[in-house]
């Protein structure tokens, strides 16, 4: 079955409504989720609460002016971060108070005096009004007891440490780790538009299974060496990236629908090159080689692309490189949650798997849906679709890879 005329005109349809939105949305809806950090240090009736936000998510945040300076943020938080010990609220005397900003975080302190040391219960409500999947990653510390990570969101806004504060990361069930690798997929916008633009170049059902299988092996091999410690690279890098082979998808449509894959590949390297260049001369940005190296990959696939009349085994293997860079950016949420070691392998599959279905459902989404539209002859010209949609994917996998890469 060919997807050119069965699948190719809806999905490409799809796609360009999709990019759409992307492009109402903004930065919002990048692959960076919105997040914070919280470290609890309890000692007896004392307990210290950092609040750390990093400067990515207070972009999302609108409106924008309101969290230009650490004050504006801890006025906001006040009230959100609080502490009850037995039913009793704990005293707050210094408010919220903002702390000397470290890289790329703004952070403010709390400092709680509570009534008795039993039945602790922490609560956290801040951004989930803004944001409702915002989450907090929660580290604390008991006095003499074992290091504890929780999640705040906005379903689970209270951590009750009195019944033995167990971890339910180091408790949770294998089909709790896939349903965080299925919503990994699900709230990553730029992962989810690169798997439908995998679907667009893909004309072939033979084609499409080349492309998600190299990329299934690929972002397999480095979620579990990320995860397990044998390598972990820079996550700003790897989020830049993955805009980067957003562009790429679309690019590679270009090259292929107008025959002149050498004016695609001279302007992709290019931009890579200057970028390089810029770099050298103090402009700030990814590091030289790296971005240089992705410069000569891309100049290079562009063109062998462009040239073959069956590219479908040489996206199996570039999609394999795509995979190999996506698994890093999946292995980052994993990474934040420090899995217990004794069960690190149940859970990285549980985690992989909750991934592929994810993919999997968004990729049998697309395809029924064009189905639909195809029956229904809500299809558009090929052409026109196809260089429409390919544009809008170069353009905002280029828009997310300078922010990123520039941020």
């Amino acid at each position: 079955m060919r997807l050119t005329s069965r699948l190719g005109l809806p999905v490409a349809w799809l796609l360009a409504v999709a990019l759409l939105a992307l492009g109402l949305g903004g930065p919002a809806l990048a692959h960076t989720r919105s997040e914070s950090h919280s470290d609890w240090q309890i000692n007896g009736t004392h307990i210290e609460a950092t609040i750390a936000i990093p400067d990515t998510t207070l972009k999302m945040l609108k409106p924008p002016e309101a969290w230009l300076r650490a004050d504006q943020i801890a006025r906001y938080l006040a009230g959100k971060v609080s502490v009850t010990a037995d039913g009793q609220p704990c005293a707050n005397p210094g408010g919220a108070r903002p702390l000397a900003a470290t890289a790329q975080f703004q952070r403010v302190l709390f400092q709680f005096d509570c009534p008795t040391p039993k039945n602790i219960k922490l609560h956290f409500t801040g951004f989930f009004e803004i944001v409702p999947s915002h989450t907090n990653f929660a580290q604390i510390q008991p006095a003499g007891g074992d290091f504890i990570e929780q999640l705040f969101t906005s379903d689970s806004q209270t951590i009750d440490l009195s019944a033995g504060a167990q971890n339910p990361l180091r408790n949770a069930s294998f089909f709790k780790y896939m349903q965080l690798g299925m919503m990994h997929i699900f709230t990553g916008v730029d992962h989810m538009s690169f798997l439908v633009g995998l679907v667009l170049i893909s004309r072939r059902l033979k084609d499409l299974l080349f492309v998600v299988t190299g990329f299934t092996i690929g972002h397999s091999c480095t979620l579990a060496l990320a995860v397990t410690g044998i390598l972990r690279p820079h996550a700003e890098y790897i989020d830049a990236l993955v805009a980067l082979t957003i562009a790429m998808v679309g690019a590679e449509n270009i090259a292929v629908a107008t025959g002149k894959p050498g004016i695609v590949a001279l302007g992709m390297g290019g931009l890579l090159a200057l970028m390089a260049l810029g770099h050298m001369l103090g402009l700030g940005g990814l590091p030289t080689l790296l971005v240089l190296g992705a410069g000569i990959f891309a100049a290079n696939y562009l063109m062998i692309s462009g040239h073959l009349r069956d590219a479908a085994r040489v996206r199996l293997v570039v999609t394999l490189v795509f995979g190999l860079i996506h698994g890093f950016g999946f292995a980052a949420g994993l990474l934040e949650m420090q899995l217990p070691k004794e069960r690190l392998a149940e859970l990285l599959l549980g985690f992989n798997l909750g991934v592929e279905v994810g993919q999997v459902t968004l990729v049998l989404t697309c395809v029924g849906i064009a189905a639909l539209l195809v029956k229904f002859k809500m299809g558009l010209p090929r052409a026109l679709v196809v260089d429409v949609c390919s544009a809008a994917l170069v353009g905002i996998g280029l828009y997310w890879f300078l922010g990123r890469a520039y941020a």
